[in-house]
């Protein structure tokens, strides 16, 4: 099991994993880009590497394919650098593992070597962040050193389906020296 940068090489096993997730929400947000064009999505994963042509609000980051011979097992993305907004809600960290691989502690590999590599590029502290509810996620973050340094509850009013689960708008805040 190897982090890799994305590559046509994984095109196939990439189109079924986003036919996996169906309607599900995506995380890290590069799964939301338009794959239609392949070429193309690889081009703006590399640009948001490079700092380019980056909508407002977005800092530059690097996205990374947990993968095994020829499988796409799951996505990550480092953000190099946060702005206030992302500092608040969203830290350095985005991941998620395909559907079929999860429960089998790939999100606690794929967030260890993706700390490894921040650590690598001088990233000292890091903030990663998750819902209240998703016990899954904040043990794949204590597992990896991670301590709770805040929770912060969202404006439930401008996301109705928050609104239904107060605790699906409350993010905890971890740190990860």
């Amino acid at each position: 099991m190897q982090l890799v940068k994305p590559s046509g090489y994984y095109q196939q096993s990439y189109i079924d994993y986003i036919t996996e997730l169906e309607d599900e929400e995506r995380y890290p947000f590069p799964l939301d880009f338009d794959h239609s064009d392949f070429g193309a999505m690889l081009e703006k994963i590399s640009d948001f590497a490079r700092g380019q042509n980056l909508p407002a609000g977005y800092v530059a980051s690097e996205t990374y394919w947990l993968v095994e011979g020829d499988e796409l097992l799951g996505v990550a993305n480092l953000r190099l650098t946060l702005n206030d907004n992302i500092r608040y809600c969203g830290g350095h960290i985005g991941l998620g593992i395909r559907p079929r691989f999860r429960g089998k502690g790939l999100g606690v590999e794929l967030l260890a070597q993706t700390i490894a590599l921040a650590k690598g590029k001088g990233i000292n502290e890091l903030h990663i962040h998750c819902y209240k509810h998703n016990l899954a996620s904040a043990k794949m973050i204590i597992a990896n050193g991670g301590v709770l340094d805040s929770e912060i509850e969202l404006d439930t009013q401008s996301n109705e389906k928050n609104q239904q689960d107060n605790a699906a708008a409350i993010i905890q805040r971890y740190r990860v020296s």
